[in-house]
């Protein structure tokens, strides 16, 4: 069971400008750009930032989500979670890359984990 990589999660309404300004202050390409139909959302990873883009009502619903997990096991991680006080605010679910599903810590802090597909990058 392990955390591959956290990500800080940043919500946009326009996706190309915020592109080109974290691509500048993180000097780093952007990487695993993909549409989220389902949830009329498009993403982008530049470094450990995941940018979320949709209308402002399309992302209320995540903005309490303040970072996403990568992990290696999101079964072992949903058991573990469990045991330890948290509870599943959104249950494992199939999403463009891989499963996901969203947790409250104990301590009230929401986070998406992500079993991600093996061809993405990072």
């Amino acid at each position: 069971m392990e955390i591959k990589k956290v990500l800080n999660r940043f919500y946009v309404n326009d996706i190309e400008k915020a592109i080109k300004f974290y691509e500048k202050i993180l000097n780093e390409k952007s990487k695993n750009r993909f549409k989220y139909p389902e949830a009329n959302l498009e993403l982008v990873t530049v470094g450990n930032t995941l940018i979320i883009s949709g209308s402002d009502e399309t992302l209320k619903a995540f903005r309490d989500t303040q970072a996403t997990f990568l992990v290696d096991s999101i079964i072992e991680f949903k058991e573990f979670l469990l045991n330890n006080g948290a509870a599943v605010i959104r249950d494992l679910k199939k999403v463009p890359t891989g499963m996901n599903m969203t947790v409250k810590h104990p301590d009230g802090t929401v986070v998406e984990y992500v079993e991600h597909k093996s061809n993405l990058k990072w």
